[in-house]
């Protein structure tokens, strides 16, 4: 039996704090080493709860000799930095989505990882939970007939003004929360779709988009309607229209392990809330990270991924009308 990948933090970010560190600590294949923050109290703070060695600063970290593997929950905007000297220190990398701000950066990287041939995963971890696969087993046994259209929407309440999603560095709200119904638009039209439209509502205080919408579609016509935002009432939800009925699935993107998803079936003439077993979407990203160190495989693969979903972002971010009512101020 291989031994646990000796991975360390990159930073001490709140999805770090609330769920990534808790699932290496429980995850039996992962050995967490060390957590970085410039932050001494910050890292000493995290590394009491997770029962490892705080280090001040990200240079130190990637200089040390006891560890194979780094997971990076950096603001967006500071992804590519610490990623290439993460690779270039001869580490493995786990990044929080998404791994660039833009296409250009995001190839540069993957390019870099297969040179030196280390893995390199983004961690848009809804895609690993189970129950996108039953949907997408029903879609492909018939269930709703040919897929006709798609609605993702995924939208949370404003956070505090110091929240870093509401500072350039964090990248704004396409960036952080309209990756994921773009990822789904990918996940169910396949490739090949195309950006017919999008709108973004821009606070120039902040210099940030607040939320934002897309039209898509798919390489046959099939059209997905896409909004995101970080000044809405919470929604994490996604529906499926097909030519025979329709599924929903009505909490899409942040379950936590203990939550058994209920999905929707809708036909002509029923109706059928099917409740699917618990998973822990964060467990299965580190599976399939140390399955991929481990091996040596899947390497190509997480490349692709994340080269389509970086390129449709790009095309979605050029796409982008600016709408009135952000602050002037």
């Amino acid at each position: 039996m291989a031994a646990p990948v000796r991975m360390a933090t990159l930073g001490c970010a709140s999805i770090a704090w609330r769920r990534m560190l808790a699932s290496m600590a429980a995850h039996p294949d992962v050995e967490l080493v060390a957590v970085a923050s410039r932050d001494r109290a910050k890292a000493e703070r995290f590394a009491a709860r997770f029962a490892c060695e705080p280090v001040t600063g990200y240079d130190e970290l990637l200089a040390r000799d006891d560890i194979e593997a780094v997971y990076v929950p950096l603001p967006v905007m500071l992804h590519a930095e610490w990623v290439e000297h993460a690779l270039r220190a001869g580490l493995h990398v786990l990044c929080e989505k998404p791994l660039a701000g833009c296409f250009a950066e995001t190839e540069r990287l993957v390019k870099l990882a297969q040179q030196l041939d280390l893995t390199l995963m983004e961690s848009l971890m809804f895609t690993r939970h189970s129950q996108h696969h039953t949907v997408r087993e029903l879609v492909g046994a018939g269930t709703i007939g040919e897929i006709r259209g798609l609605t993702a929407d995924f939208g949370f309440p404003p956070r505090p003004p110091t929240d870093m999603r509401y500072h350039p560095v964090g990248g704004g709200a396409l960036t952080e929360i309209g990756v994921y119904p773009v990822r789904t638009a990918l996940l169910y039209l396949g490739d090949g779709v195309q950006v017919v439209g999008a709108t973004a509502r821009r606070d120039r205080r902040l210099g940030v988009d607040l939320s934002g919408s897309a039209l898509l579609v798919g390489p046959d016509g099939t059209p997905a309607h896409l909004t995101w935002g970080m000044e809405h009432g919470y929604r994490s939800a996604y529906e499926l229209w097909g030519s025979s009925g329709r599924i929903v699935v009505e909490w899409a993107y942040t379950p936590p392990a203990s939550h058994a998803p209920v999905i929707r079936i809708e036909q002509q003439d029923r109706r059928e809330w099917r409740t699917l077993p618990p998973d822990d979407q964060f467990g299965n990203v580190l599976t399939t990270f140390v399955r991929a160190v481990r091996t040596g495989r899947e390497g190509d693969l997480q490349g692709e991924e994340v080269l389509r979903l970086a390129d449709l972002m790009q095309r979605v971010r050029d796409a982008v009308v600016a709408l009135p009512g952000g602050s002037d101020e």
